[in-house]
């Protein structure tokens, strides 16, 4: 933005020294002068076609940040159905060693049930930790190059 406000101000000064130059030329009748505003002129449309440039640059580079901000959004968005699921998993799981626990309880069920149902509930917890973290990981390693790049800009 910056850029844009110094070739804001650059073409101010070189709209004034034109009006300055058209003021003198009717003043004056020297050939040098036409000769300076037409110089005048084309400094003054490499200006103007350097902010269409740099505006271009923005425009192109927020479109970016705005995709890749869209499919952070999806990640996020996949990524929560997934957690979603381990977590109704688990507490199936929970539910389902509850009920053999209360059935080892009253006798009915076989120690050897209850032991598997729990390492699946072990195994479905170490599941959902490792989902956390990949998830973590992701948002982390797709942020870290976007703030990069915003405090370079």
């Amino acid at each position: 933005m910056s850029d844009i406000t110094e070739l804001e101000r650059r073409i101010t000064a070189a709209l004034d020294r034109i009006g300055a130059g058209v003021e003198a030329m009717s003043t004056a009748d020297d050939g040098g002068l036409a000769e300076a505003l037409e110089a005048e002129r084309m400094a003054n449309a490499q200006l103007e076609e350097r902010v269409r440039a740099i505006k271009q640059t923005q425009e192109t580079t927020l479109a970016r940040l705005e995709a890749e901000v869209a499919a952070l959004r999806q990640a996020v968005a996949d990524t929560d159905a997934d957690l979603q699921q381990v977590r109704s998993v688990n507490a199936s799981l929970r539910a389902s060693n509850a009920k053999l626990r209360e059935a080892n309880a009253a006798g009915l069920a076989d120690a050897s049930l209850v032991n598997d149902a729990m390492e699946a509930e072990l195994s479905a917890l170490r599941a959902a930790r490792d989902a956390d973290r990949a998830e973590i990981d992701r948002v982390l390693g797709t942020l870290e190059p976007v703030l990069t790049e915003a405090a370079n800009a």
